[in-house]
């Protein structure tokens, strides 16, 4: 037996489920969309706030994705002083605590937003993460409904701005307390059944994904997925599921109402509407007026959502953009009254080959009761949330998104090894001059170096040998246009021959030549 030490393992590299790498031209291409949301928030005056990314358990409440103690739903660990904290979920939760602590100072309504990642503790799956970014945008300390008219109108001209055309999107707007006015109907009022409601909630938020049919198995019993995992449901008996399920059929109600009845639906609106889109929203106003007669919670659930929607048409906004839709629920416990969704209606080709909407990019509503946790008095907010990552693989499969990789730095190659303080001082001069460049760190000899060039996408490389320095001057290769030559020249000796888009300069003139170059892009 041999006494040599055994070598020990390498780590093995892998990246954690429901987690994900990205690469430059992923990001160059996300940057370039945050850019342009932030450029709309602004213009509607909100402000650039930041948070960490960990915050005390307590801080973030009851409201988590899944159960309510710590490490499930969210990450959670505990300090040397035993406290719990957690990763933070969504930019919500932290933004309340900031609003509280720092209530005194802030400007009210307090308009802000922010764009992090968060962390869900959560069963990984397809388009399912455990990190992912959100770019968030939330007005506090105004009760108005034209605060909530805002975030609508605000997420309708980012979809716009970002290239989304109109048609392509629609944002979808609800009040929960239509639906707390149902629950309280069917007999879920009242402290003993929030636990009940919360699932109930949940489960319709699922009707993208599953389908009616999968959501009256939340609703009941339960529903067991395709891999065996049982989902344990809200346990409605049949005239209970009916009743919340027949939210989902109002807007196709209202649209019959609207084709059936055009008078009626004339008489709803005012003078100016476009009637052709606006007529459907008036048949949901209909409806709603009819159910929310049943519970007091209802009815203010239906005032709420009828002084949104005139403020929304009067913007001229009420074209189909910003629609009416009881459907939308929202899947957190904490909004308290409108809800609402950026959904993209273009068709995509899903994983399985079926040609589906590409569905839900974007989300909010109001939360009253959130700061409230804090100060001990009720503080009104409302805002939404754009989930970046699923925003942007929208984007890239519509061509709006920069998939290219980045253009990279010009590189200066190494041909002696003893004249690296010269090839230093080159790089320094383009720095200097505003232009990316480096210089090749390496050890490998001129047709690596090119090769490098090449994969860090660089635009054109700098050479300078033994004949160069002499002549006090310097060689510099186009990699673009050579790359665009080479397609045409498929002759190694006519390649050798022509030397396409290399040329000598100067070597004072170096940093003109290259930003001669780089214009010419």
């Amino acid at each position: 037996m041999s006494d040599a030490p055994k070598k020990k393992a390498a780590a093995l590299a892998r990246l954690p489920r429901g987690f994900v790498d990205r690469d430059a031209a992923e990001i160059a291409g996300v940057n370039a969309m945050l850019d342009t949301i932030r450029k709309v928030y602004e213009l509607y005056g909100f402000e650039a706030v930041e948070t960490p990314a960990v915050e005390f358990t307590d801080a973030l409440g009851k409201f988590l994705p899944d159960q309510d103690r710590p490490n499930e739903g969210v990450f959670s660990f505990q300090d040397d002083d035993e406290q719990w904290l957690s990763l933070r979920y969504d930019l919500t939760a932290p933004l309340a605590r900031y609003v509280a602590e720092h209530f005194d100072a802030l400007p009210k309504p307090y308009r802000s937003y922010r764009a992090g990642y968060v962390f869900r503790n959560e069963k990984p799956g397809p388009g399912r993460f455990r990190q992912f970014m959100q770019f968030d945008a939330d007005t506090v300390g105004s009760a108005s409904p034209a605060a909530d008219a805002e975030i609508c109108m605000m997420a309708a001209d980012t979809m716009e701005k970002l290239g989304i055309a109109r048609g392509d999107y629609v944002v979808r707007v609800n009040n929960r307390k239509v639906l707390d006015g149902v629950m309280e109907a069917i007999g879920l009022g009242g402290d003993e059944n929030a636990g009940r409601r919360l699932t109930v909630l949940r489960a319709i938020d699922k009707l993208d994904k599953f389908g009616p049919e999968g959501v009256k198995l939340l609703l009941g019993a339960g529903r067991k997925d395709d891999s065996g995992d049982f989902t344990k449901g809200a346990g409605l008996d049949g005239r209970q599921i009916e009743k919340v399920l027949s939210l989902f059929s109002i807007r196709s109600r209202s649209i019959a109402i609207a084709e059936s009845n055009p008078e009626y639906a004339e008489n709803v609106l005012t003078e100016g509407a476009n009637f052709a889109n606006a007529a459907p929203d008036a048949g949901v106003l209909a409806i709603l007026a009819s159910l929310g007669r049943e519970t007091e919670i209802g009815m203010q659930g239906y005032e709420e959502l009828q002084q949104v929607w005139e403020l929304v048409r009067q913007s001229g906004y009420g074209d189909g953009r910003i629609i009416l839709d009881p459907s939308v629920v929202r899947g957190l416990e904490y909004y308290t009254g409108p809800v609402y969704e950026v959904e993209l209606t273009f068709p995509v080709t899903n994983d399985d080959g079926q040609v589906v909407r590409f569905g839900s990019v974007a989300g909010g509503g109001r939360y009253d009761g959130l700061v409230a946790r804090f100060r001990g008095e009720q503080v009104p907010a409302t805002g939404f949330s754009i989930g970046v990552s699923r925003l942007a693989a929208a984007l890239k499969s519509l061509g709006k998104l920069g998939a290219e990789k980045p253009v990279g730095p010009v590189v200066v190659l190494v041909m002696d090894r003893d004249q690296i303080a010269e090839y230093q001082a080159m790089v320094s001069e383009l720095r200097g001059a505003g232009i990316r460049a480096e210089m090749y760190l390496g050890s490998s000899g001129m047709k690596a170096q090119m090769k490098y060039a090449d994969r860090r996408n660089a635009p054109a490389v700098i050479i300078q040998g033994s004949n160069e320095r002499e002549a006090g001057e310097v060689m510099i290769k186009d990699l673009v246009a050579g790359a665009e030559a080479a397609k045409t020249i498929t002759d190694n000796a006519e390649w050798r021959a022509s030397r396409p888009a290399q040329f000598a300069a100067k070597r004072g003139e170096l940093v003109e030549k290259i930003r001669e170059l780089l214009a010419g892009r």
